[in-house]
């Protein structure tokens, strides 16, 4: 993992120096009024229940390898992206620009504003919602937040939500196994 420190604050275009860039070609441009003011945590792991694997860069990718897993034929054709992903080991990886619109959230809402991928950064964490991330992924993250906030004011801590909030009863991400008071008081909340 590179150290926390060698990429706090060092953005270019929206992409951050330091973390390893893996450019997704799901994206697109955000509407032009739109102020990025949401953090959307969510997580991932491919197959289910998988670590370390290269199956999650490779799926934002479009390029996941649909014969290798039974699983992968379920989600075959979905094109999606976060702007980062932060892997059990701490390793960050951006996708997208985050002055870019990911497609993370999908049907969603928030403070009665939908589609929240217009306004919103997404981070994935390599995980399930009943395994417990790693101490490495909180340190991560938080230092993560913390630039996301400095780069984005408007991305106050109430406005740092789970997938699961911003579309209830279709995500559960990034689920109980997440410790939000340990990730807020991180963040001096």
């Amino acid at each position: 993992m590179a150290s926390v420190n060698s990429w706090l604050n060092e953005w270019q275009e929206g992409w951050l120096n330091g973390v390893r860039p893996v450019p997704s070609p799901n994206y697109n441009s955000r509407p032009e009024a739109s102020i990025v003011s949401l953090l959307v945590i969510h997580n991932i792991s491919l197959p289910p229940g998988q670590f370390g694997t290269p199956y999650i860069e490779q799926f934002f990718q479009n390029e996941l390898p649909w014969d290798e897993h039974p699983y992968f034929t379920s989600i075959k054709g979905f094109e999606v992206s976060a702007h980062f992903l932060i892997k059990q080991d701490g390793e960050v990886v951006q996708f997208v620009s985050c002055h870019d619109r990911a497609w993370h959230a999908g049907a969603s809402s928030f403070c009665g504003e939908d589609n929240c991928n217009d306004y919103s950064i997404g981070i994935e964490l390599e995980g399930t919602d009943t395994a417990p991330y790693t101490d490495a992924q909180y340190l991560a993250l938080v230092a993560l937040t913390t630039q996301l906030q400095t780069a984005f004011p408007e991305i106050t801590t109430s406005r740092i939500k789970g997938h699961s909030d911003i579309a209830p009863g279709r995500k559960t991400d990034p689920g109980e196994s997440f410790d939000w008071v340990r990730y807020l008081n991180a963040l001096g909340v």
